[in-house]
């Protein structure tokens, strides 16, 4: 999902959509979210009420055990841990979007065949000051906060002034940096948990270690465990994208971020209207920034509370605009001078990204248009009827593609002829200059996928596959406002396995490999699924990742709002 923008104060049925985009613009000039119109990419009817997956929930702190049905492998040891929002108002204030609820940690551990499921709300500043004054003190990326109503006319006047603070609501991913588990959002903040008992145990702040002011939810590891990630840094000649690498090593028990360093700092191409950007792509020796037209208008931002304005009110989609691919190279921290050109299009989440014969392939889930992010307010969220239609027919949907990037460019680089030489490749890349270079995708899909919305939380088997070769991946259909299906996909037959049934909408896929696997598909699927229809009836999936049959389920008597993203955490 679409997360927080946060600055500190330094033809078939076709029934597809995506979890993440804005209206298509008309208008020949940048437009707001408030001022686009609609087109219609759909024409589904009659779809079902989701309300309950985006209601407030009660967490379950201790463990609780679950009902097996089928067969859970006894060679899975560990835990699946979850992160999304699951408190959507205090007293009688609501929030507006639905990426703003209170993170809700969740862990499902899997032990001998058996599992059992906690959950916790992540005990952050904003959920603590929230709950004390039993209203929304901290402002989110779709609510902004009232001043306080025990403050007089004067004060309340005062406060619009204000720099508005970065919120360390964590509710998008769990992620790993040398050995310690965090929960992370897009700001500056991140929450140190413990994974066996989801109790937060330390904040701590990337700007206290780099000169950053936020950083993604979505790292990419190297073997050795150094971790990649990427934020923003807003400085008085404006925005810069950083590059950032955390070495594997801790030198105490207490260490977090220390060693942490800027690989690389990128400019913008407008430094006071960056890209925004939810995650980006690895290979071995590249960092891949997708440079796309969603853009942040960074003095609507600063100045949203003085004019009453939440976050999202200066975030837009430059149709004019093209993507831009950098390539950062890992080891000497140097961009590369030749920059990868593509026609406007919006991405959130990469498959994987690998180097082969001179070329770099770079996979990803990505949509031709930015819609609105508005879509997921909470009240839209929650229609019914032609309304709900409506809103889902006028959403794009994603889909997976391939762009081929040649890595040998030089003087005597040909121009203006198609430098993809793959067999079997769709994708161009026509050198223009000695440092530019207009690439047209691949679809890794056949057109039945559009038939199940298309295709968004792209997984792969990370541990084996990241950086190299692959043939398969996982994802959720869209034929909902959310994940209503599970796909695996063959890149060779472009032909896919899928896992779906009435009512009920699965999270992200998660690849456990097996031991002793000898093929890419040996290991399971593992996804939380739940349905609107019957009261605590949500339960873990279990998928054999070859032939994507049910291998078995553990029902647990809770209801869990749909979430974002999540981890594995092996004990074996």
């Amino acid at each position: 999902a679409l997360d927080n923008f946060f600055i500190h104060s330094s033809s078939s049925s076709d029934q597809g959509c995506s979890l993440i985009f804005l209206y298509r613009m008309s208008s020949k000039k940048p437009q707001t979210i408030a001022a686009a119109q609609k087109t219609y990419f759909t024409k589904v009817h009659g779809l079902p009420n989701i309300t309950p997956l985006v209601s407030s929930v009660q967490e379950t702190p201790e463990p609780i055990p679950t009902t097996v049905k089928g067969t859970i492998p006894t060679w899975i040891h560990g835990s699946l841990l979850r992160n999304g929002p699951g408190k959507f108002e205090f007293g009688n204030q609501h929030y507006n979007h639905w990426f703003d609820g209170m993170a809700l940690m969740h862990r499902f551990q899997i032990e001998d065949g058996q599992v059992t499921y906690r959950s916790r709300f992540l005990c952050s500043d904003s959920y603590t000051q929230n709950s004390e004054r039993n209203r929304i003190i901290v402002s989110e990326f779709g609510t902004l906060a009232l001043p306080d109503p025990c403050k007089n006319f004067f004060q309340r006047f005062l406060s619009r002034f204000e720099m508005p603070k970065p919120t360390d609501n964590a509710s998008v991913n769990f992620v790993k940096y040398k050995g310690d588990y965090y929960v992370s959002t897009e700001t500056n903040c991140m929450h140190r948990v413990d994974p066996d008992t989801l109790e937060s145990k330390q904040k701590v702040d990337w700007s206290k270690f780099i000169a950053v002011n936020g950083a993604t939810a979505h790292p990419h590891f190297d073997p050795d465990g150094t971790a990649y990630n990427m934020g923003n840094s807003y400085r008085n000649k404006g925005a810069f994208y950083n590059i950032i690498r955390v070495p594997p090593e801790r030198d105490g028990p207490e260490d977090t971020l220390e060693g942490a360093k800027i690989l690389c700092s990128i400019a913008p191409r407008d430094k006071s209207k960056p890209s925004y950007y939810h995650s980006f792509g690895m290979s071995e020796n590249y960092v891949v920034f997708i440079e796309q037209p969603i853009k942040m208008d960074l003095f609507k931002i600063v100045t949203g509370r003085l004019r009453g304005k939440s976050l999202n009110e200066g975030v837009y989609w430059d149709p004019n605009q093209e993507t831009i691919f950098h390539l950062i190279d890992k080891q000497t921290g140097k961009e590369m001078p030749v920059k990868y050109y593509t026609k406007a299009l919006s991405t959130f989440h990469q498959i994987n990204a690998f180097e082969q014969d001179g070329f770099l392939m770079l996979d990803m889930c990505c949509s031709d248009d930015g819609q609105s992010i508005n879509n997921f307010l909470i009240q839209n969220l929650r229609q019914s009827g032609e309304a709900l239609d409506e809103m889902y027919n006028t959403m794009s949907r994603p889909y997976p593609r391939r762009f081929v990037l040649p890595l040998n460019i030089t003087s005597e680089t040909p121009l203006e002829q198609n430098l993809n030489t793959r067999p079997d490749s769709t994708a161009t890349a026509v050198c223009h200059t000695k440092n530019q270079i207009f690439c047209t995708f691949e679809d890794l899909h056949g057109e039945d996928l559009k038939d199940y919305g298309g295709l968004e939380f792209p997984h792969i088997n990370y541990a084996r596959y990241n950086t190299k070769p692959y043939r398969y991946y996982y994802g959720c259909g869209f034929r909902h406002l959310v994940g209503d299906s599970l796909i695996k996909m063959d890149l060779e037959s472009k032909k896919f396995k899928v896992w779906r049934q009435p009512d009920l909408y699965p999270s992200e896929p998660v690849f456990i490999l097996s031991p002793n696997a000898e093929e890419e598909d040996d290991g399971v699927i593992l996804s939380v699924i739940i349905t609107p229809v019957k009261d605590k009836s949500t339960f873990l999936l279990v998928l054999d990742a070859k032939t994507f049959e049910e291998l078995g389920r553990a029902e647990v008597p809770v209801n869990i709002p749909y979430g974002f993203h999540g981890v594995f955490n092996s004990s074996a």
